[in-house]
């Protein structure tokens, strides 16, 4: 519940802003003229990607640690995190030459847990539990509880919602006329923090939410009135994917968000390999999503100075190829069949040449053989150039008698064929 005596003021701000000023690099904020030219409005990236370990999450960390007793510190600290998180509790760690243990998802990518090692430099240990966020987490509260060790919360906290909300500081310095941010939201410290500072500075700034679809916490917690557990969620957007927001964030949130928006995954996809090509920025999912959902506030950022927040670097590319194929699907342009072939010779040469295409290309074919004289359905992966073409290619196939499934939205079966 909310108490009045959470409000952060600009001394909680301004000491974490000195805790950190010698620490955390000052990440720059960028015009972007692409993006100001496709949405017609001043678009600005903060480029918390270039921080330290490659996210905003080392400045909430770092704050809360430093603001630890020395007993405290004496006994070490433990961390829940999908990557990011952890990556700012080990680098703090390292600084100050605490103990830490740090649990992180089973499906965290293997780069995040490398990138953690490297921070931490022999004084964390890390330990690989559950499926998502929350899983590990209660491990790790047992873990702390059990050794009398300091939880370093992810989000939902004091000392780390300040720390995040130095983002906010370095973002009125250098843009003080700003009109909106837009904040990708997982557990939501960023978006409390951030969004606390600048509304003190100027109330009718924007604040504008944004989180993956498969991960709506902070949606359904808004609808809720109160902070709500979802039961399952998609963790693709693994610096985003939360199955509840925290009581102390949540309370900030929904006193200073003024919208909020999900932004599908592939949506997200498409936007990572665009910074990747078109501006050399490597974003990570959670880090993309602000940039994602200028689509979303297309009418309402028109004309107006906006700053999309990059929240995070740590990419892996061993992901690439999913996040390529995420993109392709969501676009329109990847389509997955299975598809009966004509027991007749040339069938599959008159396929390529009669039914594909110029542009169109096969990606995928896998087809089972029955017996000697004939053989079982096709699977077949068509990649198109034009996602218009799609019409014609089905067109083609009725026209031409190969019958066939579409398996794109057929989730289960997709799943377990592709």
């Amino acid at each position: 519940m909310w108490h009045s005596n959470d409000t952060l003021t600009e001394q909680d701000f301004e000491s974490a802003y000195q805790n950190l000023k010698d620490v955390v690099k000052h990440t720059p904020l960028e015009f972007n003229p692409r993006l100001s030219e496709k949405f017609n409005a001043e678009v600005y990236l903060k480029r918390e990607d270039m921080q330290w370990v490659r996210s905003y999450k080392l400045r909430g960390a770092y704050h809360m640690i430093s603001s630890l007793s020395q007993d405290e510190l004496s006994h070490g600290v433990v961390c829940a995190s999908a990557g990011n998180h952890a990556q700012g509790v080990a680098f703090a760690c390292k600084k100050k030459g605490v103990k830490g243990i740090i649990f992180m998802p089973g499906i965290t990518p293997k780069q995040k847990v490398r990138q953690t090692e490297m921070f931490g430099k022999g004084n964390v240990s890390i330990i690989l539990t559950g499926d998502t966020f929350d899983d590990c987490k209660d491990d790790a509260l047992a873990y702390a509880g059990k050794f009398g060790m300091t939880f370093i919360p992810p989000f939902d906290n004091r000392f780390i919602i300040a720390g995040q909300g130095t983002v906010g500081m370095e973002i009125w310095e250098a843009l003080p006329d700003l009109d909106a941010v837009i904040v990708p939201v997982g557990g939501g410290g960023l978006a409390a923090g951030l969004g606390a500072y600048l509304k003190q500075r100027q109330p009718g700034i924007l604040l504008l939410g944004a989180e993956p679809e498969g991960a709506p916490s902070m949606t359904a917690a808004l609808k809720n009135g109160a902070p709500i557990t979802l039961g399952k969620i998609d963790s693709f957007i693994d610096g985003a994917a939360v199955k509840c927001v925290g009581e102390l964030t949540y309370g900030y949130c929904a006193r200073l968000l003024d919208d909020m928006k999900t932004v599908a995954e592939g949506s997200i996809c498409t936007t990572i390999l665009n910074l990747y090509n078109e501006d050399g920025i490597v974003a990570e999912p959670a880090g993309s999503l602000s940039v994602a959902a200028l689509e979303l506030y297309r009418d309402r950022i028109r004309g107006k100075k906006v700053v999309c927040v990059i929240s995070g670097g740590n990419n892996d590319i061993d992901r690439m190829p999913e996040i390529k194929e995420r993109s392709l699907l969501y676009e329109g342009l990847k389509h997955y069949f299975i598809v009966k072939f004509p027991q007749r010779p040339g069938a599959l040469r008159a396929f390529v040449n009669e039914v594909l295409g110029p542009d169109d290309d096969i990606t995928w074919f896998e087809f089972i053989k029955k017996n000697k004289r004939e053989s079982g359905p096709a699977l077949v992966g068509i990649e198109l150039k034009n996602s218009n073409d799609y019409a014609l290619l089905k067109g083609r196939m009725d026209a031409r008698s190969f019958p066939f499934v579409e398996i794109n939205n057929e989730h289960l079966l997709f799943d377990y064929l592709i």
